[in-house]
């Protein structure tokens, strides 16, 4: 398998690591935004193409595919940047990409390109567990369209979107793979409340509550009854990003990590000369390695045509991926000490980040079983 990358991805790479130095000082990474600042970020990144790369280029885009996603990810994740690129960009825009009409692509997707559109995706109900066919949510018909009640929680990036993509049962039992249908919802329409906060890592997100929401036939995305599978699919392509970012966070915590053990003094020596220390140290370059590797099995996964082949690379890389930042963050704390606990010191806020990408979309148990669940399908298959 070939992991080179060409010359427009190395180029790639290079932009959107210039451009997060310039917007995302070392000193004020992992800091809450003010929404000017938040504002500034945005319009930055759609000035640099980065709303618009996995778009076809009538709406904007540059139709870049999962490598070039996976490069912009890593590189947003080094520096704790890009807090609305993966709600509205790799997440819910892909996901109108995919599954909306040509008109509903041409109504939204230019507006995200440029920056004048955020959007967010509402899957997650509050009994779910990641179970994103576990959905209460309904929508029952009506004659210009659908009215919707329930609840929706952890909408990453429902705080400041203008647009929602809220998945909602139109026919079948609870937790059926059937009957679910996606609905594109004005965040100001009536009847929708949103109760906005803060994530473990100063990410915005928010709660749903629906009564009565109103939605037009024209608003229905994709075949009623039949959205799961491009649900899960966008649920793929977010964790696949998460991986992404995760090594990058996990390269500049390294580098955070080692800088303080090279510069800080106990018993008249640097921290960096007691060997058991170097031994925390190397387990962590073995932890990005492996993350690094896996970052690349996932977005590499997501051109698999098979469902199950997608499934079982995208879950694989997620866990491994949540169960090594998690290891890793924790022992960064400790090697900085007490001060690694402070808002002041940045190791606190990658190691906020990485502890936060493992339970988004999915924590390490979740993808564990989805992956055994897919080897025993895939066994008892052949068995057959």
């Amino acid at each position: 398998m070939d992991f080179s990358l060409t010359d427009d991805q190395l180029a790639l790479r290079d932009a959107v690591q210039r451009f997060c130095d310039g917007e995302y000082p070392a000193p004020e990474r992992g800091n809450a935004e003010t929404p000017a600042r938040a504002a500034q970020r945005h319009a930055g990144m759609a000035e640099l193409g980065l709303l618009g790369l996995p778009f076809a280029a009538e709406h904007g885009g540059s139709e870049q595919g999962a490598v070039e996603s996976m490069l912009v990810a890593q590189e947003l994740g080094r520096a704790l940047a890009g807090n609305s690129w993966l709600p509205s960009v790799a997440l819910a825009g892909q996901l109108l990409a995919e599954a909306g009409s040509a008109a509903q692509r041409a109504r939204w997707l230019p507006a995200l390109a440029e920056g004048r559109l955020r959007m967010a995706l509402a899957v997650e109900e509050p009994e779910a567990r990641y179970d994103a066919a576990d959905v209460q949510t309904s929508a029952r018909p009506q004659a210009d369209g659908w009215v919707l009640d329930g609840r929706k929680s952890g909408v990453l990036g429902g705080d400041t979107a203008g647009l929602l993509l809220v998945l909602a049962r139109t026919g079948g039992a609870r937790r059926d793979r059937d009957g679910l249908t996606l609905f594109a919802l004005d965040a100001d329409a009536p009847g929708l409340q949103r109760q906005p906060y803060a994530t473990l890592d100063a990410r915005g997100a928010a709660h749903l509550t629906l009564q009565g929401v109103a939605c037009g036939a024209a608003e229905v995305i994709g075949p009623v009854g039949g959205a799961l599978p491009h649900v899960e699919r966008a649920l793929d392509r977010a964790n696949a990003a998460l991986c992404a970012e995760a090594a990058g966070a996990l390269e500049a915590l390294l580098a955070l990590t080692t800088e303080h053990l090279r510069t800080r003094r106990q018993f008249g020596s640097p921290l960096s000369k007691f060997q058991a220390l170097q031994h925390q140290v190397a387990d962590f370059a073995i932890a990005l390695e492996q993350v690094k590797s896996m970052a690349c099995v996932a977005a590499l996964s997501l051109d698999d045509a098979d469902p199950d082949g997608r499934a079982h690379g995208v879950s694989a890389a997620k866990a491994l991926t949540a169960q090594l930042g998690r290891r890793s963050a924790l022992a960064a704390i400790q090697l900085h000490g007490a001060m690694g606990m402070t808002e002041e010191c940045r190791a606190s806020h990658y190691a906020k980040r990485l502890i936060a990408i493992g339970q988004m979309f999915g924590d390490a148990g979740f993808h564990l079983r989805r992956v055994a669940s897919r080897h025993s399908q895939k066994t008892h298959g052949d068995n057959a």
